[in-house]
């Protein structure tokens, strides 16, 4: 493959854009080489500057379950384009949007739309400090809830030590806020508490990890993250950003059976157009103002488009037997890359959620960052070009999770399959 186009508008970007990119995963830093420029979309398929096709995976990380540029998705936008692109004032497709949010997650009782999940973790946080009246944090390590100060941090040397900032511009001070534990490890949450009497305000996890590439909750770690912080009068926010809609219809908290207390929302409640929520319990999203206290705006939360897009992706995935399908069709992307890895020798593990799923260049099972930090990650590099030549696209990175969408047949299932063979046994 040719990347003259993208090499082109990629040095233009650089000049005016930090790194070239406006995220900086899509740099292509883990990997190396020259990110194509897309410029055009349809079902599973993406196009490049340079007329490349690929077989995506990505789905924009996440949201595009339907696919790209489904016919009811870019209707909804399109009559709503033509209705007004922004009002700063209350409509009532935002209302559509949380009834049916609200239907698919009893646990959330009222909600409010942002514009990221960034904003929707931000914002859940503060509402759990105003409610509790405490001040720290207890996040995951390899968990990420978006890039507000207090949340880019990683653990020390032991289970309750208070984080450090992995980002420049981040204060001490802010990060102490936060504590850091282990990902399926309850006893390091439990030694937090231990060590933090009455000033834990919440523990925030993603229910299904997918942001140090897919990694399961192991049996029992939700139901125990749900009763330690009962015991201690803690909340527990579910950042589902990337499972709310996408593991189940309701999400990681339907299919785990678990009640958070207040859930973050992103990706897929906006058909791929920039939204987020925060929502749970009535009384605790009566601190929000202008109820309580808490105060959190944006001018552009509720935007008619995102709105529109929400609703009928919403709709889409409310139907009978679409659930099933993503399951199937992750069961074979599993299949083939375990079988790709066999066939070519190469020690791999396929971990996998439903439709969400990562191949790591290491044998044992993941269930931990520790264990997710030990794969190859130069193997990785070698296979992610191999079948980007290939033509399939997956993540630049080891670290994160590729997304099967309704717009899969079974046929690009095994087609991506015999690529990844193929890219496997070139290593």
């Amino acid at each position: 493959m040719r990347f003259d186009n993208s090499e082109q508008l990629f040095a233009r970007a650089r000049r005016l854009i930090p790194g070239g990119v406006n995220s900086p995963v899509r740099s292509f830093g883990a990997v190396g080489g020259t990110p194509p420029f897309i410029v055009s979309s349809s079902g599973a398929h993406v196009r490049d500057a340079d007329g490349n096709e690929y077989l995506d995976f990505v789905g924009s990380w996440g949201p595009l379950i339907l696919g790209h540029a489904h016919s009811a998705v870019v209707e909804a936008v399109q009559r709503a384009a033509a209705d007004g692109t922004s009002f700063g004032a209350p409509t009532e497709r935002e209302l559509e949007l949380a009834e049916l949010i609200t239907r698919a997650m009893p646990s959330i009782e009222m909600l409010r739309l942002v514009n990221s999940g960034t904003e929707a973790a931000m914002s859940a946080i503060r509402i759990a400090r105003a409610y509790t009246g405490r001040s720290k944090l207890l996040k995951f390590n390899g968990n990420y809830h978006g890039h507000a100060d207090g949340l880019l941090v990683k653990a020390g040397s032991g289970a309750a030590t208070y984080g450090i900032p992995t980002s420049a511009g981040v204060p001490l001070g802010y990060a102490a806020e936060t504590l850091v534990a282990e990902y399926n490890d309850l006893a390091s949450v439990e030694a937090v508490f231990d060590a933090n009497v009455n000033q834990v305000a919440a523990v925030i996890v993603e229910p299904v990890a997918g942001n140090m590439g897919v990694v399961a909750p192991a049996e029992g770690f939700l139901t125990g993250l749900r009763k330690l912080c009962d015991d201690n009068g803690a909340l527990l926010i579910f950042d589902e950003v990337i499972t709310g809609f996408r593991v189940a219809y309701g999400g990681a908290q339907e299919r785990y059976r678990i009640r958070p207390d207040l859930t973050c929302l992103g990706k897929i409640i906006g058909g791929g157009l920039p939204v987020g929520a925060y929502g749970g319990r009535a009384e605790v999203m009566q601190m929000v103002a202008p109820l309580g206290p808490a105060y959190q705006a944006g001018t552009l939360s509720g935007n008619p488009l995102a709105t529109a897009a929400g609703i009928a992706c919403l709709q889409e995935l409310s139907k009978p037997g679409v659930y099933e399908t993503l399951e199937a069709l992750g069961a074979q992307a599993e299949a083939g890359l375990r079988a790709a890895g066999g066939a070519a020798g190469v020690p791999v593990t396929v971990e996998r959620v439903g439709s969400a799923l990562t191949v790591f260049f290491t044998a044992p099972p993941v269930t931990t960052w520790v264990e997710a930090a030990s794969a190859d990650t130069g193997q990785y590099t070698a296979f992610f070009h191999g079948l980007l030549e290939r033509g399939v696209y997956v993540a630049p990175s080891q670290f994160e999770a590729a997304f099967v969408s309704l717009a899969h047949t079974t046929e690009d299932i095994a087609f991506a399959a015999e690529q990844a063979r193929e890219a496997m046994a070139s290593l």
